[in-house]
């Protein structure tokens, strides 16, 4: 298996997680059809969003496969008065990853990073590992101290 530039951060930093495979089936493969690939829960999915807001050019968020980013509490988090989505075209630019393959490990900078409070409850939980196909299982602390994002509440209830 191909070790990506997150999973190398990993190893540098002799933090343990575990590299899970998955057949891409679809070039735009939800969080819920690759849990059950996976044959996980959708909940321990989290995907990696990156939004803009007036202060910080970049904010990244990491949320349940299930959820969806609520704007105005981010923003207030975040010290922005509003954020909004990156538009997908600058996706690759800003960060080095792809739609589907982005990680919150290993951007080409770093950014305010916010992963969802609920993680905290979670021994584990799976992140893109910077690749279609490919996702790392770690424990949501761990994340924590390589991107040094801070737990917060930033989904919708729905």
């Amino acid at each position: 298996m191909v070790k990506t530039n997150a999973a190398r951060i990993l190893d540098n930093l002799d933090i343990t997680y575990e590299l899970k495979n998955y057949e891409v089936k679809d070039e735009h493969q939800s969080a819920t059809e690759v849990a059950k690939t996976l044959g996980i829960r959708v909940e321990m999915i989290y995907k990696t969003l990156v939004l803009t807001g007036q202060k910080d050019p970049y904010i990244v968020a990491v949320i349940p496969g299930n959820a969806q980013v609520d704007l105005k509490k981010l923003a207030h988090i975040s010290g922005n008065k509003k954020c909004e989505m990156l538009p997908m075209k600058d996706l690759q630019h800003v960060t080095g990853y792809i739609r589907g393959g982005c990680s919150p490990i290993g951007m080409k900078k770093a950014f305010p990073t916010y992963l969802e409070e609920l993680a905290s409850l979670e021994n584990k939980i799976i992140i893109s590992a910077g690749k279609k196909g490919l996702q790392i299982e770690i424990n949501p602390h761990d994340l924590i101290k390589v991107t040094h994002a801070n737990f917060a509440d930033i989904i919708c209830i729905a």
